[in-house]
């Protein structure tokens, strides 16, 4: 007996000290409990505002992030910081194809479900200058975008921003983006979204109650927040409180502190060169990237890669691809400007597929799982800080 009991002392000793040996953190061991032709943008003609739900001015002043070594969700190790972007840009025709609402609305459904999959910051619609005016239906591009706004915010902000509209009317049938910034009520995470109540000083976060704000913003605001912690950077988080308030920070904190994907921006250009021209970016897009069938496969040579880059662009064509949408522009044709001239690089990303057309929808899918890997190698490679 004795000799038993000392044996289990023993192991009990060094399971202890292998626990102390690999830290808190350790997984526990089976078993144990658990610049180009394209268009510039004019000096007179700043960049028009998105179409993402309005949000507070005092995100222009907010606190600054707190440091890398922090948690970024609940407890779990902080990612790298991500200061670099991705948008896509693809017609809002596209939707005209689907033969009744249901599909039109699970297509943009699929855009929007691509975009948070691949960690897409910005989604603009272009072509609305040329959106079909039918009684009664809203223009393809308009619909669009207010789908992917809806879809985009948070399920508990959504009856504050969206008021009932015919738009919206199949969006309980459409499969839900589960994005980051979508928690549930109990989960611990770094940062959350919210709508500012009436006092403007507390808000909406999706906890059982209204979170006290580090300052006063508008009312009916849509706002980021970082949660207090318990202690420091390091701590757990807690619930806000009125002496450790929700401090309102910029949407883009989460990406550029923690690494988090923090939804996508929505907005609408009336042309193609609009994509360019109205850019929300005071550096402007950097890398340009068309894709078409009548593109090269040079993306898939085992030596190419792209250069370092701070907001890349990925256009998508229509049905027919993007040569009749540059053919077709008043401003491109009066220039003489064919479509490989837009981009820094054009590309076919599916060579030898075997469908004679690949929707839109799908050559997102198709597209950004293709040059992932490069546009991943490219962010990482050392170069200046971004903003």
């Amino acid at each position: 007996m004795d000799d038993a009991a000392d044996k289990a002392a023993r192991k009990a000793q060094k399971l202890k000290r292998a626990q102390a040996a690999a830290g808190p953190g350790a997984r526990p061991e089976k078993g144990q409990k658990k610049q180009k032709l394209r268009p510039q943008a004019s000096a007179e003609r700043g960049p028009t505002p998105s179409a993402h739900a309005p949000r507070s001015d005092a995100a222009a002043e907010a606190a600054p992030a707190p440091p890398p070594s922090g948690s970024a969700m609940g407890g779990a190790a902080r990612k790298r910081g991500r200061n670099w972007t991705l948008s896509i840009a693809l017609p809002g025709s596209v939707v005209e194809n689907a033969q009744n609402h249901e599909l039109r609305s699970f297509l943009v459904a699929q855009v929007a479900r691509a975009a948070t999959i691949f960690h897409v910051d910005e989604i603009v619609i272009f072509g609305a200058a040329s959106d079909k005016r039918e009684p009664k239906r809203t223009p393809a591009s308009v619909f669009m975008a207010r789908l992917l706004q809806y879809l985009e915010c948070p399920q508990y902000l959504r009856r504050m921003l969206f008021p009932v509209h015919p738009d919206l009317r199949a969006v309980g049938i459409l499969p839900p983006i589960d994005a980051t910034h979508h928690p549930r009520a109990h989960e611990a995470i770094a940062y959350r979204e919210g709508v500012a109540r009436d006092d403007g000083a507390t808000a909406l976060i999706g906890l059982q109650s209204a979170a006290p704000l580090d300052r006063k913003v508008p009312a009916g605001s849509r706002l980021t927040v970082r949660m207090p912690t318990r202690g420091g950077p390091n701590a757990p988080v807690v619930k806000p409180t009125a002496a450790s308030p929700a401090v309102v920070v910029a949407p883009s904190e989460p990406r550029e502190a923690a690494g988090l994907h923090w939804g996508f921006a929505v907005r609408v250009a009336d042309t193609l060169p609009a994509v360019w021209t109205e850019c929300p970016y005071e550096r402007r897009y950097d890398l340009a990237i068309g894709t078409s069938d009548k593109g090269t496969a040079e993306w898939a040579e085992s030596d190419f890669e792209f250069p370092r880059f701070e907001h890349a662009l990925l256009v998508f064509g229509g049905v027919e691809g993007l040569e009749p949408v540059v053919a077709a522009d008043a401003e491109l044709s009066a220039r003489g400007v064919t479509a490989p001239e837009l981009f820094d690089h054009y590309f076919n990303l599916c060579p030898e597929q075997g469908s004679r057309t690949i929707r839109t929808e799908e050559a997102l899918l198709v597209g950004l799982t293709a040059l992932r890997p490069l546009i991943q190698r490219a962010s990482a490679r050392p170069g200046p800080g971004r903003s």
